[in-house]
């Protein structure tokens, strides 16, 4: 399955989920039995009764950061900052680097001011757009007065970002949250520990390339890299699990890539790294056993990860059936459960 068609599908405008549910765990699960093709409909707290004793369920700790900025060039001219990542800091407090997504890019020459008198110039341009800006002072001391949440596009409503975030985001540095983790509850995860599941984390930082589409071929397509760190205790819980036949349930497609990125030569390696990971169709899977996502957009990288581990016949038949039901879709929408 390797055509852009094949990951394709038509979805009412009004599915796509504008607001997140409230209770966090109130929202609808979808679960998918790999073994047989089942599908069942529940409610995403039910999620305890298909977890089991000695499961280790991993998460994505990353925090969304206020990454959307306003700026204006040397004319006035109002120019939109999108922060991806900060290359690196300056010393003696000279700044720092980040590469950005700017709107009017073009007009950006001759360098940014922001409203507190941060600025910012324009120091390379990378083969896919995004600029290298080098700000005048460290951008973290002026994100909270000069930032707002980035939300992905298909989403106009207001949001307030407190639900735009985990219960269990702790590092800064995500553009766009890790979205299968926004059904958790703290009361939810404390069911799920009491259970003798074990709850372990990784850090992969979102990019805004989660929301690129795939033109054309995806042997083609390129992922656009992000950071992420898989700490000693929950690389030594996954390969304990392994070892012991015990099952890795990831909680996102952040999390299926940060895991299998780091499985090399036969385990599971600790500390950070860097991955542009394409999972499709054809991939093997040496640690997630089951996955916990969202249902995501026609033609994505994401949809094609959720292929690649349900099965595409499987994958499609579902997201046919979620549209019958009426599931709400993306980023604050429903959840579906693989096992």
């Amino acid at each position: 399955m390797n055509r852009l068609d094949d990951y394709d599908y038509h979805l009412p405008p009004e599915l796509i989920a504008q607001a997140g549910v409230e209770p966090r765990d109130a929202s609808r699960l979808m679960v998918l039995h790999r073994d047989d093709g089942g599908l069942e409909h529940r409610v995403f707290r039910d999620v305890v009764e298909y977890l089991r004793e000695g499961d280790v369920l991993v998460l994505n700790q990353s925090k969304v950061i206020p990454a959307r900025l306003f700026a204006t060039n040397p004319h006035g001219t109002p120019i939109e900052v999108l922060l991806v990542r900060e290359l690196s800091l300056l010393a003696e407090g000279r700044g720092s680097v980040w590469e950005a997504m700017l709107k009017p890019a073009k007009r950006a020459k001759g360098g940014l001011r922001f409203a507190d008198g941060l600025e910012a110039e324009v120091i390379a341009v990378e083969e896919d757009g995004t600029r290298v800006l080098r700000f005048s002072d460290n951008v973290w001391e002026h994100l909270e007065a000069l930032g707002q949440t980035p939300l992905p596009p298909y989403i106009h409503a207001s949001v307030d970002p407190r639900r735009y975030q985990t219960v269990y985001a702790r590092t800064p540095g995500s553009v766009a949250a890790p979205t299968a983790g926004l059904h958790f509850t703290p009361e939810l995860l404390e069911r799920i520990r009491a259970m003798g599941v074990e709850t372990r984390y990784v850090t992969l930082h979102v990019g805004p390339g989660t929301f690129k589409p795939v033109k054309d071929d995806p042997e083609r397509h390129t992922m656009h890299a992000e950071p992420y760190e898989v700490p000693l205790e929950t690389a030594e819980a996954v390969g304990r699990a392994k070892a012991e036949g015990r099952r890795v349930v990831a909680v996102g497609t952040t999390v299926v890539r940060t895991l299998e990125s780091a499985w090399q030569e036969g385990k599971l390696r600790a500390g950070q790294g860097e991955t542009q990971l394409f999972i499709r169709p054809g991939f093997t899977f040496n640690v997630v056993d089951a996955l916990i996502t969202n249902f995501h957009l026609p033609r994505s990288t994401l949809l094609m990860l959720v292929s690649a581990f349900a099965g595409h016949e499987l994958t499609m038949r579902a997201y046919r059936t979620a549209v019958e039901q009426r599931y709400r879709f993306y980023s604050l929408g429903d959840a579906m459960l693989i096992l």
